[in-house]
């Protein structure tokens, strides 16, 4: 993989000494100064798309002028082409892309739904949110499906809501294999793994639907915002409908001919959930930018992982090689350790400037929930999950890192994970 070095927006700092990397002197503790949720600025391309919108005031996807196509249109047709899909929908938010997909393909209330113990709350919430139930499913220590956990389960639900969890890409083949024998349908959550593939293909492609995300702390940023992309017709039209389309299906360029629609349209109700054109204004440059982006993000992940290559007590987690990742966050684990332990080392690097996130924390804090967290989503103890989840450490990789501070922070983890070894 390429590397990518990122200029640092702080002028006149050295590289491991200045105020962004942090800084180290006679008789003091080396410190990270950085943020870890600041994100970089949106493109000079995307703010001009986006005051072209403001300034027509067009901002409703279907409200254009004679002969002019929807930014919201177009960003669909371009996200169809970056994945190799059919068909593309733009909607508001992840969460509404994973809730749409469910309906889109027939969960009612009721019904069933395989997922990831290891996920975040909008996952088992999309499933919530339609009246089925969540039935969780194990992590391995790699931080992917455990697949024979999967199989174990597989003759309790028709859906699998398959979560590509903090870029973590199972082996897609054999999870196929799997589903396709016990006839799963699979949603695949790319809430973390837009522009990353498995063994050539991309993330989303594999199950019957894929999900994006375009939040804030996403490879492309919009606030919020989302993707649905399939290759099947009936779905698709589905999909469309339910967003809101107000019978105006025809005006999308990345959707089924209109005669799919006729077998579906009054049947289908609208939970609207659209795209605007505003966003789609700010997302379609960086769509263009994604490759270039994943490169310095996968700089920086490979840059931590070689400050903590083979740190004693730390556990890092296996990338195999067909998996193409895009590397947005780091993971490692302290497995086995005592939980006093570990909040020793959460809070030596907090007190350094280095934010982590536990999974193993008795109490949701943040976007560190976990499955036995949702009690609207019954759950039994799950031992293997849990001990992995205990020693699970998380932190963000903004692009407004460079590779000096990955160095500086990597350290920062190392030190204060040798003082409890």
């Amino acid at each position: 993989m390429c590397r990518f070095s990122s200029r640092s927006p702080w002028f006149g700092t050295s590289p491991l000494t200045g105020a962004r990397a942090g800084r180290k002197t006679r008789g003091m503790t080396q410190r990270f100064t950085g943020s870890f949720t600041q994100q970089e600025p949106i493109p000079e391309a995307a703010i001009e798309a986006a005051l072209a919108v403001l300034r027509h005031g067009r901002l409703h996807r279907y409200n254009t002028a004679p002969g002019e196509t929807a930014e919201t249109a177009l960003l669909e047709q371009e996200f169809a082409a970056f994945t190799g899909a059919r068909y593309c929908l733009a909607v508001a938010s992840g969460g509404y892309a994973l809730g749409c997909a469910l309906r889109a393909v027939g969960v009612v209330p009721g019904d069933r739904v395989l997922t990831n113990a290891f996920t975040l709350a909008p996952v088992p919430g999309a499933i919530a949110s339609v009246g089925a139930v969540p039935v969780f499913v194990g992590v391995t220590e790699s931080l992917v499906i455990d697949l024979d956990d999967l199989a174990l389960k597989a003759d309790q639900a028709d859906v699998l809501m398959l979560s590509h969890m903090r870029g973590h890409i199972c082996d897609m083949d054999a999870l196929m294999a799997l589903c396709d024998a016990r006839g799963i349908t699979v949603i695949e959550d790319c809430a973390h793994t837009m522009g990353a593939a498995w063994n050539g293909m991309p993330s989303g492609r594999h199950g019957l639907v894929g999900c994006y995300s375009t939040q804030t702390y996403k490879h492309i940023n919009s606030g919020e915002g989302g993707f649905l992309v399939t290759d099947d017709e009936a779905v698709a039209a589905r999909a469309v409908m339910l967003s809101g389309s107000y019978m105006l299906y025809e005006r999308h360029l990345a959707a089924p001919g209109p005669e799919v629609f006729e077998a579906i349209k009054y049947d289908t109700p609208n939970v609207s959930g659209r795209m605007d054109n505003l966003r789609a204004a700010i997302l379609r440059p960086q769509l263009a930018d994604l490759p270039a982006q994943a490169r310095r993000w996968n700089a920086l992940y490979q840059a931590m992982e070689a400050g903590l290559r083979d740190a004693p007590g730390l556990t890092l987690i296996d990338r195999p090689q067909q998996e193409a990742y895009v590397a947005s966050s780091f993971q490692f684990l302290l497995l086995d350790w005592a939980a006093e332990a570990v909040q020793a080392v959460v809070a030596g690097c907090a007190a350094r400037g280095v934010e982590l996130k536990w999974f193993g924390t008795p109490e949701p804090t943040g976007f560190t929930s976990r499955y036995d967290s949702w009690r609207y989503a019954p759950s039994e103890p799950m031992p293997r999950s849990d001990r992995i989840l205990q020693g699970l450490l998380d932190m963000r990789l903004p692009l407004t890192f460079s590779e000096a501070d990955c160095a500086v922070i990597s350290g920062i983890v190392r030190e204060e994970v040798g003082k409890m070894v």
